[in-house]
């Protein structure tokens, strides 16, 4: 499959003000594959990074696209890359099996859906900040016991995700507190506030802040919906397109290293000059291949 071009649910703002949305997406070649495939960090988004730094060939009028601005984009807006990345490379279609979530129950049940269903929200405000208001219960009071709350917040992107990543498993509720610090553009007539202020914004005031930062962003909704045949309870478990992805790479990735031996073997291609076809094209030689093969074969 060639280029494919899409339009992002959020988009990046340059610092001249102009949104940027339409995406010029490649689909990943046999080397980039095998990278994915490699990748150990459970939990770290860097290789999301890594992987559409090498993928996503423009993005509205910016070519080439530094991995600096790809760490950039909005958290839903990688979600939505990934997604349709992992389209162009296995399709749409998306088998799973999972543990019915079920205390009580535990069966494995298989799980079949389309990536086209996956619910998208575009924004509709495009920041790149956004101005919310705390109710009174939650202003936050100086030192001197002033009440503010007036908040200027960006939405998280994938540095963001970067920073706090590591921390999520072990503190979430820290890693909550450093993403919420990233955001936070300002409070009250404090431009960038220092941690002290920071550290007296109530468990109520993040919460409304939190609350306001997901009205106002973009949504990819990662949730499967299904129903256990052992114990006939309906449930919902979230889908993680970056595990499910690189799960599928590294499961096929064998079969990569076979595909590249059967086309060195007949067509006597260099390992490189195959790894670089993405994996469509590959497919594609093979069947005219096996094709040819089969045809030889009965001519004998």
């Amino acid at each position: 499959m060639d280029h494919i071009t899409c339009f992002l649910p959020g988009g990046y703002v340059d610092e001249g003000g102009a949104l940027h949305r339409e995406v010029e997406l490649a689909p990943l070649s046999g080397r980039e594959e095998e990278l994915l495939a490699d990748r150990k960090q459970a939990g770290s988004m860097a290789p999301v990074t890594a992987i559409l730094s090498r993928c996503v060939r423009r993005l509205g009028t910016i070519s080439p696209v530094p991995a600096a601005l790809v760490r950039r984009l909005l958290v839903a807006d990688r979600q939505y890359l990934l997604l349709k990345l992992r389209h162009i490379t296995f399709g749409a279609q998306v088998q799973a099996t999972i543990c019915c979530p079920w205390a009580d129950c535990g069966h494995k049940v298989d799980i079949d859906f389309s990536l086209q269903d996956i619910p998208v929200r575009e924004s509709q405000e495009k920041g790149p900040t956004y101005t919310m208001e705390l109710s009174p219960e939650a202003a936050c009071r100086g030192e001197h016991g002033q009440a503010y709350r007036a908040i200027t917040f960006r939405l998280p992107n994938g540095e963001d995700q970067e920073v706090v990543s590591c921390l999520v498993a072990d503190d979430a509720a820290r890693a909550f507190a450093m993403l919420l610090a990233r955001c936070i553009q300002r409070v009250g007539p404090w431009e960038h506030p220092g941690d002290a202020l920071l550290g007296r914004l109530s468990p109520l005031a993040q919460q409304e802040i939190a609350r306001q930062m997901e009205a106002v962003a973009p949504q990819v909704e990662l949730t499967m919906e299904g129903q256990c045949r052992e114990c006939g309870r309906d449930f919902a478990v979230p889908f993680d397109p970056q595990e499910c992805f690189f799960g599928e790479l590294r499961a096929s990735r064998d079969l990569l290293y076979r595909e590249v031996h059967y086309l060195a073997y007949h067509y006597h291609w260099s390992e490189q000059e195959i790894m670089a076809m993405p994996r469509d094209k590959r497919r594609r030689y093979i069947e005219v291949l096996a094709d040819e093969l089969e045809r030889l074969n009965h001519g004998v």
